[in-house]
């Protein structure tokens, strides 16, 4: 579906995007991460058209996007991170400006909004003036515009910034929605959980270029953890624990116990055989595995960078 090859881009003394290469199959959600300053923005631009690379390319079904990659930009839908509809015409008139940008006029282009007003959820205040909107609601007019002339791949850069539990929850059943028909997304954010929730395989950037690309349990794999395990117990301990030497490490706070454990299979049963002889009766038992925060952090630092 799409493919990114040797992608490069300077500004001035600054190499902002450095060889960046991936490819995106189609139908599947592709999470695009970074830290401020990493390059996706400029990545995104020059993958959707709005800026020419300095080298490498960037092909859509095997066609070349760019400045004049009209085939090509007519495969993508864009949603951009900034707001990008006009506040004083309704939902109605902004989808029937943007329709026109595509020649789409008369039963053709009400077929398409109307399909568009419906997968975004926005059929019953299409008459409404925008401004009158929620942010949620305008994310998902923007969505709704992105899908008029009915893209092959959908992009999306911070798509639920600034909206609320129950808006970003609709975002993201009118994204799956979307994806069980068939659309491939190319998805930017900085919300780990959303990643977790919506992508079937991600791509880490950091200094311009692509540090990582996996699955998430491909990603996961990559940092050094420990076996962690989440014991929940009936009562709080009374006394010092004490465990076998497959317990590396222990953290205890209130009922809850967090175990550090060298092997799940040989030695998780002799720490709960521990617990048992000290009169310790749990709960609850749960493996916890890596998150993909840990992951990012892990590869790209933990210091903020603006």
């Amino acid at each position: 579906m799409l493919n990114v090859s040797g992608l490069r881009k300077r500004f001035g003394s600054l190499e902002a995007v450095k060889g960046v290469s991936f490819e995106v199959p189609k139908g599947i959600c592709y999470g695009l991460l970074g830290p401020n300053g990493a390059g996706k923005t400029t990545t995104i631009s020059m993958i959707v058209g709005t800026l020419e690379p300095d080298g490498g390319s960037v092909t859509i079904l095997g066609k070349k996007t760019g400045l004049n990659g009209y085939e090509a930009k007519r495969l993508i839908g864009y949603v951009p991170q900034e707001i990008a509809v006009y506040d004083e015409l309704n939902a109605l008139d902004n989808l029937r400006f943007f329709g026109s940008l595509y020649g789409l006029i008369g039963d053709e282009f009400t077929t398409r909004r109307d399909a568009a007003l419906e997968v975004t959820s926005l059929t019953d205040r299409a008459a409404e003036p925008v401004k009158n909107y929620s942010g949620g609601m305008k994310r998902r007019l923007n969505i709704a515009i992105a899908l008029l002339h009915r893209p092959e791949l959908l992009i999306l850069d911070e798509p639920t910034v600034g909206v609320d539990p129950q808006s970003r929850n609709a975002i993201f059943v009118t994204l799956r929605a979307l994806q069980n028909d068939g659309m491939t997304l190319l998805y930017t954010t900085h919300y780990m959980e959303e990643v977790e929730k919506m992508c079937q395989r991600v791509a880490v950037m950091d200094h311009g270029a692509i540090v990582a690309e996996d699955s998430i349990a491909g990603l996961q794999r990559l940092v050094p953890a420990p076996n962690r395990v989440r014991i929940e117990l009936e009562s709080p301990p009374q006394r010092p624990l004490l465990f076998p030497d497959g317990v590396r490490d222990q953290e205890l706070e209130g009922t809850t116990l967090t175990l550090e454990i060298e092997d799940l299979n040989a030695d998780l049963p002799q720490a709960l055989a521990a617990l048992h002889s000290q009169d310790l009766r749990f709960v609850t038992v749960e493996t916890k595995e890596t998150s993909l925060e840990e992951v990012f952090l892990h590869l790209t630092g933990k210091n903020l960078r603006d």
